[in-house]
Protein backbone atom coordinates (compact mmCIF):
# COMPACT_ATOMS: atom_id res chain seq x y z
CA UNK A 1 0.00 0.00 0.00
CA UNK A 2 0.54 3.78 -0.54
CA UNK A 3 -0.73 6.87 1.04
CA UNK A 4 -0.41 10.20 -0.90
CA UNK A 5 -1.29 13.17 1.70
CA UNK A 6 -1.11 16.94 0.67
CA UNK A 7 -1.04 19.92 3.53
CA UNK A 8 -2.17 23.27 2.18
CA UNK A 9 -1.42 25.80 4.58
CA UNK A 10 -4.82 27.31 4.46
CA UNK A 11 -7.05 27.41 7.32
CA UNK A 12 -10.28 29.17 8.45
CA UNK A 13 -7.73 31.89 9.75
CA UNK A 14 -6.99 32.94 6.53
CA UNK A 15 -10.42 34.29 5.50
CA UNK A 16 -12.20 37.43 5.31
CA UNK A 17 -14.20 38.23 8.03
CA UNK A 18 -16.91 38.72 5.78
CA UNK A 19 -16.46 35.56 3.49
CA UNK A 20 -16.14 32.71 6.04
CA UNK A 21 -16.44 29.06 5.73
CA UNK A 22 -14.41 29.36 2.21
CA UNK A 23 -11.38 27.05 3.35
CA UNK A 24 -14.03 24.41 4.35
CA UNK A 25 -16.33 25.06 1.33
CA UNK A 26 -13.09 24.18 -1.13
CA UNK A 27 -12.43 20.98 0.79
CA UNK A 28 -15.94 19.84 -0.85
CA UNK A 29 -15.49 21.77 -4.26
CA UNK A 30 -12.22 19.83 -4.48
CA UNK A 31 -13.64 16.42 -4.92
CA UNK A 32 -16.18 18.40 -7.74
CA UNK A 33 -13.99 17.46 -10.46
CA UNK A 34 -11.39 19.02 -12.29
CA UNK A 35 -11.02 20.18 -16.04
CA UNK A 36 -9.65 16.70 -17.71
CA UNK A 37 -11.45 14.67 -14.94
CA UNK A 38 -14.79 15.52 -14.08
CA UNK A 39 -15.13 13.23 -10.97
CA UNK A 40 -12.61 12.45 -8.72
CA UNK A 41 -13.62 9.42 -6.85
CA UNK A 42 -14.26 6.90 -10.06
CA UNK A 43 -10.83 6.76 -11.21
CA UNK A 44 -9.60 6.57 -7.58
CA UNK A 45 -11.88 3.57 -6.99
CA UNK A 46 -11.14 1.82 -10.19
CA UNK A 47 -7.27 1.16 -8.99
CA UNK A 48 -8.82 0.44 -5.33
CA UNK A 49 -8.05 3.98 -4.01
CA UNK A 50 -9.96 5.87 -0.82
CA UNK A 51 -9.57 8.84 -0.35
CA UNK A 52 -10.85 12.00 2.29
CA UNK A 53 -9.60 15.57 3.40
CA UNK A 54 -10.51 17.91 6.80
CA UNK A 55 -10.30 21.22 7.33
CA UNK A 56 -9.74 23.23 10.76
CA UNK A 57 -9.08 26.53 11.65
CA UNK A 58 -5.31 26.53 10.45
CA UNK A 59 -4.93 23.67 8.23
CA UNK A 60 -6.70 21.93 5.20
CA UNK A 61 -5.22 18.59 4.31
CA UNK A 62 -6.35 15.83 1.51
CA UNK A 63 -5.18 12.24 1.51
CA UNK A 64 -5.66 9.05 -1.04
CA UNK A 65 -4.69 5.45 0.53
CA UNK A 66 -4.15 2.70 -2.60
CA UNK A 67 -2.50 -0.03 -3.22
CA UNK A 68 1.44 1.37 -4.38
CA UNK A 69 1.21 -0.67 -8.06
CA UNK A 70 -0.92 2.81 -8.68
CA UNK A 71 0.64 5.40 -6.88
CA UNK A 72 1.14 7.01 -10.18
CA UNK A 73 -2.82 7.75 -10.61
CA UNK A 74 -3.23 9.57 -6.97
CA UNK A 75 -0.34 11.82 -9.01
CA UNK A 76 -2.26 12.41 -11.78
CA UNK A 77 -5.77 13.24 -9.46
CA UNK A 78 -4.06 15.54 -6.68
CA UNK A 79 -2.21 17.67 -9.55
CA UNK A 80 -4.83 17.76 -12.01
CA UNK A 81 -6.98 19.49 -9.52
CA UNK A 82 -4.29 21.73 -8.41
CA UNK A 83 -3.33 23.05 -11.39
CA UNK A 84 -7.31 23.34 -12.88
CA UNK A 85 -9.90 22.61 -10.77
CA UNK A 86 -13.08 22.79 -12.70
CA UNK A 87 -15.18 26.54 -11.49
CA UNK A 88 -18.64 26.09 -12.72
CA UNK A 89 -22.09 27.73 -11.01
CA UNK A 90 -23.10 24.07 -11.39
CA UNK A 91 -20.17 22.62 -8.79
CA UNK A 92 -20.80 25.43 -6.85
CA UNK A 93 -24.53 25.72 -6.65
CA UNK A 94 -24.61 21.46 -5.35
CA UNK A 95 -21.10 22.03 -3.04
CA UNK A 96 -22.48 25.29 -1.50
CA UNK A 97 -25.86 23.43 -0.41
CA UNK A 98 -24.26 20.47 1.12
CA UNK A 99 -22.29 22.91 2.93
CA UNK A 100 -24.97 24.77 3.45
CA UNK A 101 -27.07 21.74 4.94
CA UNK A 102 -23.94 20.50 6.93
CA UNK A 103 -24.37 24.04 8.76
CA UNK A 104 -27.89 23.26 9.86
CA UNK A 105 -27.67 19.56 10.70
CA UNK A 106 -24.49 19.53 12.76
CA UNK A 107 -24.00 23.34 14.30
CA UNK A 108 -27.50 24.40 14.55
CA UNK A 109 -30.09 21.59 14.73
CA UNK A 110 -28.45 19.44 16.65
CA UNK A 111 -27.40 19.64 20.80
CA UNK A 112 -24.93 21.38 21.87
CA UNK A 113 -24.30 21.87 17.54
CA UNK A 114 -23.64 25.47 17.84
CA UNK A 115 -21.26 25.71 21.35
CA UNK A 116 -17.95 26.90 19.13
CA UNK A 117 -20.60 29.34 17.05
CA UNK A 118 -20.75 30.73 20.51
CA UNK A 119 -17.58 30.05 22.57
CA UNK A 120 -14.94 30.99 20.16
CA UNK A 121 -16.33 34.83 19.89
CA UNK A 122 -16.38 35.38 23.66
CA UNK A 123 -12.06 33.48 23.78
CA UNK A 124 -11.27 35.38 20.59
CA UNK A 125 -12.11 39.49 19.86
CA UNK A 126 -9.04 40.08 17.32
CA UNK A 127 -8.07 36.73 15.97
CA UNK A 128 -10.02 34.82 13.06
CA UNK A 129 -10.31 32.00 15.29
CA UNK A 130 -13.38 34.14 16.27
CA UNK A 131 -15.20 31.29 13.79
CA UNK A 132 -15.52 28.40 13.52
CA UNK A 133 -14.30 26.29 10.37
CA UNK A 134 -17.99 25.58 8.87
CA UNK A 135 -17.72 29.70 8.81
CA UNK A 136 -19.22 32.37 11.19
CA UNK A 137 -22.59 32.83 9.89
CA UNK A 138 -25.00 30.63 6.81
CA UNK A 139 -25.41 33.70 4.44
CA UNK A 140 -21.60 33.63 3.95
CA UNK A 141 -21.50 30.08 2.26
CA UNK A 142 -25.10 31.53 1.15
CA UNK A 143 -23.61 34.19 -0.63
CA UNK A 144 -20.66 33.05 -2.08
CA UNK A 145 -19.53 34.32 -5.37
CA UNK A 146 -17.81 32.25 -8.44
CA UNK A 147 -15.29 34.98 -8.27
CA UNK A 148 -14.35 35.61 -4.68
CA UNK A 149 -14.09 31.30 -4.92
CA UNK A 150 -11.39 31.18 -8.03
CA UNK A 151 -9.44 34.24 -6.19
CA UNK A 152 -9.48 32.25 -3.05
CA UNK A 153 -8.33 29.27 -4.83
CA UNK A 154 -5.89 30.73 -6.73
CA UNK A 155 -3.89 32.73 -3.65
CA UNK A 156 -4.05 29.21 -1.63
CA UNK A 157 -3.86 26.54 -3.55
CA UNK A 158 -0.74 25.86 -5.42
CA UNK A 159 2.72 24.16 -4.86
CA UNK A 160 4.07 27.25 -2.65
CA UNK A 161 1.48 26.38 -0.04
CA UNK A 162 1.26 22.64 -0.25
CA UNK A 163 3.64 19.94 1.62
CA UNK A 164 3.04 16.17 -0.17
CA UNK A 165 4.02 13.22 1.86
CA UNK A 166 4.23 10.15 0.12
CA UNK A 167 4.98 6.60 2.15
CA UNK A 168 4.51 3.20 1.94
CA UNK A 169 5.88 0.81 -0.45
CA UNK A 170 7.65 3.04 -2.57
CA UNK A 171 10.98 4.39 -3.19
CA UNK A 172 12.15 7.91 -3.00
CA UNK A 173 14.01 8.38 -6.42
CA UNK A 174 10.50 7.28 -8.18
CA UNK A 175 8.79 9.40 -6.25
CA UNK A 176 11.33 12.28 -7.13
CA UNK A 177 10.43 11.45 -10.78
CA UNK A 178 6.65 11.26 -10.47
CA UNK A 179 6.71 14.70 -8.75
CA UNK A 180 8.52 16.32 -11.36
CA UNK A 181 6.21 14.52 -13.77
CA UNK A 182 3.11 15.89 -12.56
CA UNK A 183 3.58 18.63 -10.18
CA UNK A 184 6.41 20.69 -11.94
CA UNK A 185 5.00 22.11 -14.58
CA UNK A 186 2.26 23.97 -12.30
CA UNK A 187 3.02 27.23 -11.86
CA UNK A 188 4.55 27.79 -8.11
CA UNK A 189 1.98 30.73 -7.15
CA UNK A 190 2.93 33.91 -5.75
CA UNK A 191 4.31 33.63 -2.09
CA UNK A 192 2.27 35.97 0.11
CA UNK A 193 2.85 37.17 4.19
CA UNK A 194 0.02 36.06 6.21
CA UNK A 195 -0.35 38.74 8.38
CA UNK A 196 -3.19 37.81 11.13
CA UNK A 197 -4.36 40.13 14.11
CA UNK A 198 -2.94 38.86 17.38
CA UNK A 199 -5.02 37.79 20.13
CA UNK A 200 -4.44 40.23 23.19
CA UNK A 201 -4.23 38.66 26.58
CA UNK A 202 -8.04 38.49 28.26
CA UNK A 203 -8.40 40.11 31.85
CA UNK A 204 -12.10 40.17 32.45
CA UNK A 205 -14.25 37.42 33.49
CA UNK A 206 -16.79 36.53 30.26
CA UNK A 207 -19.83 34.46 30.75
CA UNK A 208 -23.07 33.46 28.72
CA UNK A 209 -25.92 31.37 29.19
CA UNK A 210 -28.35 30.04 26.83
CA UNK A 211 -31.39 28.21 27.31
CA UNK A 212 -31.75 25.44 24.27
CA UNK A 213 -33.40 22.40 23.70
CA UNK A 214 -30.50 20.19 24.59
CA UNK A 215 -31.04 16.95 26.99
CA UNK A 216 -28.57 18.01 29.90
CA UNK A 217 -27.06 21.20 31.41
CA UNK A 218 -23.91 22.14 29.93
CA UNK A 219 -21.09 23.82 31.34
CA UNK A 220 -17.86 25.05 29.06
CA UNK A 221 -15.26 26.75 30.84
CA UNK A 222 -12.77 27.84 28.34
CA UNK A 223 -9.22 30.08 28.97
CA UNK A 224 -6.50 31.12 26.41
CA UNK A 225 -3.54 29.20 26.58
CA UNK A 226 -0.47 28.35 24.75
CA UNK A 227 0.21 28.00 20.73
CA UNK A 228 1.36 25.74 19.24
CA UNK A 229 4.66 26.36 18.96
CA UNK A 230 4.70 28.70 22.21
CA UNK A 231 6.68 27.58 25.66
CA UNK A 232 4.03 26.07 27.89
CA UNK A 233 2.41 24.05 25.17
CA UNK A 234 3.21 20.27 26.64
CA UNK A 235 2.82 20.84 30.22
CA UNK A 236 -0.64 22.58 29.78
CA UNK A 237 -1.69 19.61 27.01
CA UNK A 238 -0.48 16.99 29.94
CA UNK A 239 -2.40 18.99 32.65
CA UNK A 240 -5.71 18.01 30.36
CA UNK A 241 -4.09 14.44 30.57
CA UNK A 242 -3.83 14.85 34.22
CA UNK A 243 -7.31 16.31 34.71
CA UNK A 244 -9.48 14.46 31.81
CA UNK A 245 -7.85 11.11 30.47
CA UNK A 246 -9.34 7.91 31.44
CA UNK A 247 -11.14 6.68 34.60
CA UNK A 248 -7.99 7.42 37.17
CA UNK A 249 -8.18 11.08 36.05
CA UNK A 250 -8.74 13.67 38.43
CA UNK A 251 -11.87 15.17 36.83
CA UNK A 252 -13.76 11.53 36.38
CA UNK A 253 -12.26 10.21 39.70
CA UNK A 254 -13.51 13.38 41.71
CA UNK A 255 -16.43 14.46 40.32
CA UNK A 256 -18.11 12.11 38.12
CA UNK A 257 -17.10 8.93 40.46
CA UNK A 258 -16.94 10.18 44.28
CA UNK A 259 -18.78 13.30 44.38
CA UNK A 260 -21.29 12.28 41.41
CA UNK A 261 -22.18 15.85 40.47
CA UNK A 262 -21.56 15.05 36.86
CA UNK A 263 -22.63 12.54 34.72
CA UNK A 264 -19.71 13.63 32.25
CA UNK A 265 -16.79 15.77 32.05
CA UNK A 266 -13.61 16.34 30.16
CA UNK A 267 -10.80 18.91 29.58
CA UNK A 268 -8.64 19.52 26.14
CA UNK A 269 -6.44 21.36 24.56
CA UNK A 270 -7.42 22.42 20.82
CA UNK A 271 -3.79 23.00 19.60
CA UNK A 272 -4.11 25.77 17.53
CA UNK A 273 -0.90 27.43 15.85
CA UNK A 274 -1.75 30.65 17.40
CA UNK A 275 -2.83 31.59 20.70
CA UNK A 276 -4.92 28.56 21.81
CA UNK A 277 -8.00 27.26 23.92
CA UNK A 278 -7.65 25.06 26.85
CA UNK A 279 -11.40 23.83 27.49
CA UNK A 280 -13.32 22.43 30.85
CA UNK A 281 -16.36 20.85 29.78
CA UNK A 282 -18.94 18.61 31.92
CA UNK A 283 -22.68 17.72 32.08
CA UNK A 284 -23.86 18.36 35.46
CA UNK A 285 -26.57 15.43 36.88
CA UNK A 286 -30.19 17.01 37.43
CA UNK A 287 -30.35 17.54 41.19
CA UNK A 288 -26.83 19.43 40.90
CA UNK A 289 -27.23 23.35 40.55
CA UNK A 290 -24.88 25.82 37.58
CA UNK A 291 -23.33 27.00 40.84
CA UNK A 292 -22.22 23.92 42.42
CA UNK A 293 -20.89 22.34 38.81
CA UNK A 294 -18.79 25.19 38.17
CA UNK A 295 -17.65 25.94 42.25
CA UNK A 296 -16.20 21.94 41.59
CA UNK A 297 -14.89 22.55 38.69
CA UNK A 298 -12.92 25.46 39.61
CA UNK A 299 -11.80 23.65 42.70
CA UNK A 300 -10.21 21.21 40.86
CA UNK A 301 -8.30 23.38 38.73
CA UNK A 302 -7.15 25.06 42.27
CA UNK A 303 -5.71 21.97 43.25
CA UNK A 304 -3.13 22.10 40.11
CA UNK A 305 -2.23 25.50 41.14
CA UNK A 306 -1.57 24.87 44.62
CA UNK A 307 0.16 21.60 44.58
CA UNK A 308 2.79 19.76 42.43
CA UNK A 309 1.27 16.66 40.44
CA UNK A 310 2.32 13.74 42.10
CA UNK A 311 5.42 11.93 40.42
CA UNK A 312 3.50 8.44 39.83
CA UNK A 313 0.05 10.33 38.61
CA UNK A 314 2.45 12.68 35.93
CA UNK A 315 4.72 9.23 35.15
CA UNK A 316 1.12 7.65 34.33
CA UNK A 317 0.54 10.71 32.14
CA UNK A 318 3.31 10.96 30.09
CA UNK A 319 3.09 7.40 29.44
CA UNK A 320 -0.17 7.29 28.05
CA UNK A 321 1.21 10.41 25.56
CA UNK A 322 4.60 7.99 24.61
CA UNK A 323 2.06 5.58 23.36
CA UNK A 324 0.03 7.04 21.91
CA UNK A 325 2.80 8.63 20.19
CA UNK A 326 4.18 5.27 18.65
CA UNK A 327 0.74 4.16 17.78
CA UNK A 328 0.66 6.97 15.93
CA UNK A 329 3.81 5.92 14.30
CA UNK A 330 2.20 2.47 13.12
CA UNK A 331 -0.47 3.70 10.83
CA UNK A 332 0.82 4.35 7.47
CA UNK A 333 -1.66 7.18 6.97
CA UNK A 334 -1.18 8.79 10.74
CA UNK A 335 2.48 9.27 9.83
CA UNK A 336 2.00 10.56 6.54
CA UNK A 337 0.12 13.51 7.98
CA UNK A 338 2.18 13.74 11.00
CA UNK A 339 4.91 14.12 8.59
CA UNK A 340 3.08 16.85 6.79
CA UNK A 341 1.95 18.93 9.64
CA UNK A 342 5.52 18.80 11.41
CA UNK A 343 7.32 19.88 8.15
CA UNK A 344 4.71 23.17 8.58
CA UNK A 345 5.52 23.19 11.67
CA UNK A 346 9.15 24.11 10.38
CA UNK A 347 10.71 20.63 10.18
CA UNK A 348 9.38 17.13 9.53
CA UNK A 349 12.00 15.95 12.16
CA UNK A 350 10.34 17.57 14.57
CA UNK A 351 7.91 14.82 14.54
CA UNK A 352 11.15 12.50 16.13
CA UNK A 353 11.22 14.25 19.15
CA UNK A 354 7.98 15.28 20.28
CA UNK A 355 7.65 12.47 22.55
CA UNK A 356 11.20 14.20 24.61
CA UNK A 357 8.98 17.46 24.54
CA UNK A 358 6.60 15.77 27.07
CA UNK A 359 8.65 13.72 28.99
CA UNK A 360 10.87 16.37 30.10
CA UNK A 361 7.95 18.37 31.48
CA UNK A 362 8.43 18.60 35.00
CA UNK A 363 5.54 18.80 37.82
CA UNK A 364 6.65 22.69 38.63
CA UNK A 365 6.27 23.45 34.75
CA UNK A 366 2.52 22.17 34.99
CA UNK A 367 1.84 24.41 38.06
CA UNK A 368 3.15 27.43 36.69
CA UNK A 369 1.07 26.71 33.27
CA UNK A 370 -1.99 26.41 35.77
CA UNK A 371 -1.20 29.83 37.99
CA UNK A 372 -1.00 31.40 34.54
CA UNK A 373 -3.95 30.07 33.00
CA UNK A 374 -6.54 29.32 35.27
CA UNK A 375 -7.48 32.92 36.63
CA UNK A 376 -11.03 33.54 36.64
CA UNK A 377 -10.04 36.76 34.34
CA UNK A 378 -8.66 34.02 31.84
CA UNK A 379 -11.64 32.78 31.83
CA UNK A 380 -14.62 32.75 29.05
CA UNK A 381 -17.90 30.49 31.14
CA UNK A 382 -20.47 29.23 28.28
CA UNK A 383 -23.65 27.77 30.21
CA UNK A 384 -26.61 25.84 28.11
CA UNK A 385 -29.93 25.05 29.64
CA UNK A 386 -32.06 22.61 29.09
CA UNK A 387 -35.63 24.46 28.51
CA UNK A 388 -37.40 22.43 31.18
CA UNK A 389 -34.67 22.72 33.59
CA UNK A 390 -34.56 26.82 32.93
CA UNK A 391 -37.97 26.24 33.37
CA UNK A 392 -37.92 24.98 36.92
CA UNK A 393 -35.39 27.38 37.70
CA UNK A 394 -37.63 30.16 36.87
CA UNK A 395 -40.30 28.88 39.03
CA UNK A 396 -37.94 28.04 42.12
CA UNK A 397 -36.88 31.91 42.04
Amino acid sequence: MAVVNILYDVGARDEDESQTGFAHLFEHLMFGGSVNIPTYDEPLQRVGGENNAFTSNDITNYYVTLPAVNLETAFWLESDRMLSLAFSEKSLEVQRNVVMEEFKQRYLNQPYGDVWLRLRPMVYKQHPYRWATIGKELSHIENAHIDDVKAFFKKHYNPQNAIMVVGGDVKAEDIKVLAEKWFGPIPAGEKYVRNLPQEPEQHEERHESVTAKVPLNDVYIAFQAPGRMEDGYYAVDLMGDVLSRGNSSRLYRSLVKDQQLFSEIHAYMTGSFDTGMFVVEGKPLETVSIEQAEAAIWQQLELLKQADVPADELTKVKNKTESTLMFSEMSLLDKAMNLAYYELLGDAELLNSEADNYLKITAAQIREQANRIFRKDNSSTLIYLAEQNAAEEIETE
